[in-house]
């Protein structure tokens, strides 16, 4: 296993954080992960480095009827969570689908700021983690997953991405971990 490693312009991308998604039936508890995730955002802000707050809004395009049969979401329900202490230098990226880079400009805003390495946490672990964390990779960012600042609707699918997917797309840590590396 190779040694975790952080760029000196990474920045923490924290997926779907937000009221409507914090409140679904969860392998881990929520609180939790808010925790971790907020405690990383709080480290890499007290370092000057980006934090990226992604929240989704709605669905994708097309044959998704399985997906709208869902009914209207509370009114509240794409609020991020105010333990995550949204700052105004922080970046706000709201998105329709899966992966927080498609359709969005996550990548110009990352670009823009010279970022090389995404540290990503949040929920689900096999959807909007995973997904933003393919993309990364795909955009040609260092990928570092903060495996216990992530959660998932389903054991199996969370256990698949940590144990299968995330190994294959970077590297991956605990948040403790991460922050010490920040130096």
């Amino acid at each position: 296993m190779t040694a975790t490693t952080l760029d000196a312009s990474t920045a923490l991308v924290l997926v779907d954080l937000q009221k409507g998604i914090v409140g679904l039936p969860l392998v881990h508890p929520a609180g939790e992960i808010v925790e971790r995730a907020a405690f990383l955002a709080a480290a890499f802000r007290e370092r000057g480095l980006p934090v990226v707050l992604v929240r989704v809004t709605g669905g994708a395009p097309g044959r998704n009827e399985g997906a709208a049969s869902q009914g209207q979401p509370p009114a509240d329900w794409a609020e991020l969570v105010p333990e995550l202490d949204r700052q105004d230098s922080d970046i706000v990226v709201t998105k329709q689908t899966w992966g927080a880079f498609y359709g969005t400009d996550l990548d110009m805003q990352l670009r823009r700021r010279g970022v090389t390495q995404v540290v990503v946490a949040g929920i689900a672990t096999s959807i909007g983690v995973e997904s933003t964390a393919r993309s990364a990779y795909e955009h040609g960012y260092h990928v570092t997953i903060a495996t216990d600042a992530v959660t998932d609707l389903a054991p199996e699918t969370h256990a698949n991405s940590v144990a299968n997917i995330f190994p294959r797309l970077g590297e991956t840590d605990t948040a403790d971990a991460i922050v010490k590396l920040l130096g």
